[in-house]
């Protein structure tokens, strides 16, 4: 990315300054289209609202921003507010990954002196929960799988169970890779992968008909720009993401917990050797 200290005529609005950060970064493209997520979803906050939760938030049309508010004396505070909220319903690494991807677009912002000062420079990383959430109970989980919910999170939720291997392991599953007859998978990065008959059923019904791309689909045609090994041949779509899964997840099991927060992917993991 350019180190240029040079004026500039700052844009208007902050969904072009945005856009603007992102052409000149030296991103991936899978990179480029989590930042544009974060950085964009700290749109509300800036105008003192909330982002909407879970699947909401992406599809929701982000108000209109000056950047000129980055500037506020009390921009500062309004984005402190939307990072204790937001450190309620996601875990902490998410919550710093968006901070951190603000933070990298307003120093680029800074250097072309479209902004005089940094709103985040006060607010620390969000630290990890000091004990981590117990898995969820025999009872919570019977509330779970008789939940509205479809095939894809069904499935990868017996198969955390099940395995008791990380989401975003399973999630990285090719369905060329599934052996339903030895109820077992081969992992991306080696070793196997083992099931019980439900995830079976689940997967077989999955992955009818594809022998090759992800077992866990996007809803959506993936972007042009998507790796191919992260794509269906049939129909398009691309890898899901753990932070979707996630969303998705905490969407459903928030009617389910009594807090109203809902529960963390990761409890579905048995606290047991495998």
């Amino acid at each position: 990315m350019s180190t240029a200290t040079t004026t500039q005529i700052a844009p208007v609005e902050y969904a072009v300054a945005v856009d603007r950060y992102l052409a000149e970064a030296e991103l991936g493209p899978d990179s480029r289209r989590v930042y544009r997520i974060a950085l964009t979803s700290w749109a509300w906050p800036l105008v003192g609202k909330l982002p909407p939760e879970g699947r909401g938030r992406r599809l929701a049309s982000p108000p209109v921003v000056p950047l000129a508010l980055l500037d506020d004396d009390d921009a500062g505070l309004r984005l402190a507010v939307a990072v204790e909220h937001r450190a309620r319903h996601v875990e902490a690494r998410t919550i710093n990954r968006e901070l951190s991807a603000l933070r990298s677009a307003i120093g680029w912002w800074q250097l072309r002196r479209w902004i005089g000062t940094d709103p985040t420079a006060a607010l620390r990383q969000v630290a990890g929960r000091p004990v981590a959430l117990q898995p969820l109970t025999d009872s919570q989980r019977g509330a779970l799988y008789a939940a509205r919910a479809g095939l894809r999170e069904q499935t990868l939720w017996h198969l955390l169970e099940d395995s008791g291997a990380a989401a975003e392991t399973l999630l990285g599953l090719d369905a060329g890779a599934v052996d339903l007859a030895g109820q077992r998978a081969r992992l991306p990065h080696g070793g196997l992968l083992e099931f019980g008959a439900e995830s079976r059923k689940l997967l077989g019904w999955l992955v009818a008909g594809r022998s090759c791309g992800p077992v866990f689909l996007t809803d959506r045609r993936a972007p042009a720009d998507t790796k191919s090994a992260d794509v269906c041949r049939l129909t398009g779509r691309g890898r899901m993401s753990y932070r979707r899964a996630a969303e998705i997840f905490t969407e459903v099991t928030r009617p389910l917990d009594p807090d109203g927060k809902g529960w963390m992917l990761h409890q579905l993991r048995r606290h047991r050797a495998r």
